[in-house]
């Protein structure tokens, strides 16, 4: 599914993120998404998120998306 649209994803589903520190290597956090952060319908480059963890990404990948 993709991440760079809003309603695709909701708290409680298993993503791959991208950090701001890892958006030249590119390497991916993996997370439950807690909160939501982008407020427009969709994004370019990933709806950013705040996983449960507290780290902060935009969304790269939905792993699992019936995990709502």
């Amino acid at each position: 599914m993709d991440g760079t649209i809003r309603a695709n994803i909701k708290p409680g589903m298993l993503v791959n993120i991208i950090l701001k520190k890892d958006q030249r290597s590119g390497a991916l956090t993996e997370g439950i998404v807690q909160d939501l952060l982008t407020s427009a319908p969709k994004h370019h480059r990933g709806i950013k998120v705040r996983l449960e963890d507290g780290q902060i990404g935009r969304v790269q990948e939905i792993i699992d998306e019936n995990n709502i």
